[in-house]
């Protein structure tokens, strides 16, 4: 049989075959619905866990488009596999991944005939049809032809871009991914060693500050998703080592200097733990972190209402928070909050606040209105 070498139909708007590797992972899964649902594409996939995906042999002759969503230790391997399947029918195709690390894979990828772009979501799987808001870093490796087809798909993806090589990329994840998550799990283990002694992490909860509800978020975060990611970003970046010995560095010397306790360890401790640090960061990059923490903060307040509704709109549309709002004023109740989110099935719904003195029985007349008329769904009442 004789296959086809491609010369991409890869303008923007194209629609080429796209393939999976990976298909049956969480981002696999979230890849073929955005695919099919948001770019209107044909999709083939496969993954050796789900015996009903299609065959390593179909991608290889049909895919224009090939996505490895593999493990990260896997897919330079999986990467080399797909080369020798490929044996240069790859030629005017593109292959993209969109593991965590891109050193690897991409170099993986170089040894195809295919164009080459890596991608790294800064963000595990959403409940979002697309990337909005997100970062997204890209390394193009290896681009031509298809370059037209990849803006269309990052403009379809609607996600924040920086442009990067892919061993920058693994020297600064070795900072935004790997340091965060070791910090992070170094104080999970701290806190479970104090359990037995002032209790986990729910009998610490109403001690909370806003740094602590912050951090404890974070760790409950890592916790509970794929422990292979996280520990595959520890070990697979070659600047992990240097990271943590550095990280260790500085915590040996803090518990020198308080260990110490007397005058010149508190100055040594300001001057380099706070003043040279701040001087680093800048007061530009400090007052705006600030400030984020603050509106955190305020969030995390606004969630706290004893008095509070959530209500999904079914129907997207302009003027439905309008009509769900004057449900309230007929009422008579004055809002303190609203806030936007998603429910664990992906619905969009808000959650809106009311002072600790509203009337219950307004809120329950008002939360039946909003039922019964087909307005919205309520989630939660009081």
């Amino acid at each position: 049989m004789t296959s086809t070498i491609f010369t991409p139909g890869a303008q923007a708007g194209g629609a080429p075959v796209i393939g999976l590797v990976g298909s049956a992972g969480a981002y696999g899964r979230w890849l073929r619905r955005f695919f099919e649902e948001r770019m209107g594409l044909r999709v083939l996939g496969h993954d050796p866990a789900d015996a009903g995906s299609d065959p390593p042999s179909l991608l290889v002759e049909e895919a224009e488009v090939l996505v490895f969503a593999a493990p990260i230790r896997h897919t330079p391997g999986l990467i080399a596999d797909y080369v020798a399947r490929s044996a240069g029918r790859e030629r005017g195709r593109l292959w993209l991944d969109i593991t965590s690390l891109k050193q690897a894979p991409v170099a993986a990828m170089l040894e195809s005939q295919a164009e080459v772009v890596g991608l790294h979501p800064m963000t595990a799987p959403l409940k979002t049809p697309t990337l909005k808001g997100r970062v997204v870093v890209v390394c193009e490796a290896r681009l031509d032809a298809w370059r037209p087809w990849l803006q269309h798909l990052l403009e379809a993806l609607q996600g924040e871009y920086v442009r990067s090589t892919p061993a920058h990329h693994d020297r600064v994840m070795a900072l935004v991914q790997a340091m965060v998550h070791a910090a992070h799990l170094g104080q999970a283990g701290v806190l479970r060693s104090f359990a037995a002694e002032l209790g986990g992490p729910a009998q610490l909860m109403p001690y909370r500050s806003i740094g602590f509800e912050m951090d404890a978020a974070v760790t409950a975060r890592i916790l509970s998703l794929n422990p292979e990611i996280y520990e595959d970003i520890q070990f697979g970046n070659p600047h992990t080592g240097e990271m943590l010995e550095r990280l260790a560095t500085e915590i040996a010397r803090l518990r020198t200097l308080v260990g110490r306790g007397d005058e010149p360890a508190r100055a040594e401790f300001r001057e380099h733990f706070l003043s040279r640090n701040l001087e680093a960061w800048g007061d530009g990059a400090a007052a705006d972190g600030s400030y984020t923490f603050e509106r955190v903060g305020y969030l995390l307040a606004d969630l706290t209402e004893t008095r509070r509704l959530s209500v999904h709109l079914p129907e997207d549309r302009p003027g439905s928070l309008r009509a769900l709002l004057h449900v309230f004023e007929a009422h008579g109740i004055s809002l303190s909050s609203i806030h936007s989110s998603r429910t664990p099935a992906g619905e969009v719904h808000f959650r809106i606040g009311f002072d600790s003195g509203a009337d219950v029985a307004s809120l329950r007349a008002a939360a039946a209105e909003i039922d019964q008329s087909g307005l919205g769904r309520v989630l939660e009442r009081p």
